[in-house]
């Protein structure tokens, strides 16, 4: 009996795992398949033979190489540049001594993290065509920055409020500045956090499809997740090279994630342990 119940928490999660994994598993078999007649026939199993040739027809022919680098290097863009100018917000508004400036700073960032982004859909519409920058990638990369300040913000300042005011005192007396304390000191003790805050902001920028749908009107501009959406053969859906296309678009998430998992884990438990 105790047996059985320490055995029960590892069989719900792995119940609640098949659960999750069910869907991808699902995709990753039917990229594989032949044709939309090999998955409406056996639409949850292993296929008898592998059509690779998808990976390759979902590249080439449906564009999804066009689409996959425009949302890759849109996405890290957007995401490095937000950290950078969040860290310098938050390192001023928590380590500097403007006690009132920065107060009222940190509630006008708290209010940015009130207002849904789909509520700013016309004002920033409106913004970008004055710029002159739609239908260019400028009018995705400004908005996706601005969009993720509030958050990261939040999580950097909170992040450096707990480093100890000791090490500032001791670079002090060694002479460095502010630039200096905070680019050989603050910002390589957050790099947790802002692995963390990266994730987050380029997992938003990657599967972000509003302001790309707008905003963009030209093909060869357009990111996954809209290529996706335009995702048609000549004469029907091509359900195959389209589970291809869902996969090319999971791979840089896994990718990242595995070779950041340490960083992201450090920055979610950062703080909660203290010596």
């Amino acid at each position: 009996m105790t047996r059985l119940k320490k055995l029960l928490p590892h069989i719900v999660l792995m119940a609640y795992l098949l659960v999750i994994l069910f869907p991808f598993l699902f995709v990753l078999f039917s990229s594989v398949k032949k044709d939309n007649n090999a998955i409406a026939l056996n639409p949850f199993g292993i296929p008898k033979q592998f059509a690779l040739g998808n990976y390759v027809e979902a590249w080439v022919n449906a564009k999804i190489s066009t689409y996959f680098f425009n949302s890759l290097y849109i996405s890290i863009l957007s995401a490095v540049v937000s950290i950078l100018i969040a860290a310098m917000f938050a390192f001023a508004i928590t380590r500097m001594r403007h006690f009132k400036i920065s107060a009222l700073l940190s509630g006008l960032i708290l209010v940015g993290m009130l207002i849904p982004n789909n509520a700013l859909m016309l004002p920033i519409y409106l913004l970008v065509r004055k710029l002159g920058i739609l239908d260019t990638h400028l009018a995705l990369i400004i908005p996706y920055i601005a969009n993720a300040l509030p958050f990261s913000v939040i999580i950097l300042a909170a992040f450096m409020r707990s480093l100890p005011g000791e090490i500032e005192e001791a670079a002090v007396m060694d002479g460095l500045k502010a630039q200096g304390i905070f680019a050989r000191i603050v910002v390589p003790l957050t790099v947790p956090a802002m692995v963390t805050v990266f994730i987050v902001n380029f997992l938003g920028n990657w599967n972000e499809f509003l302001l790309a749908n707008y905003f963009l009107s030209d093909d060869s501009l357009r990111t996954l997740p809209v290529g996706m959406v335009q995702f048609r053969d000549q004469y029907q859906m091509n359900y195959a090279q389209m589970s291809a296309g869902i996969v090319y678009s999971v791979v840089p998430v896994i990718v990242i994630y595995a070779i950041l998992q340490e960083k992201i884990i450090e920055g979610v438990t950062a703080g909660s342990v203290k010596g």
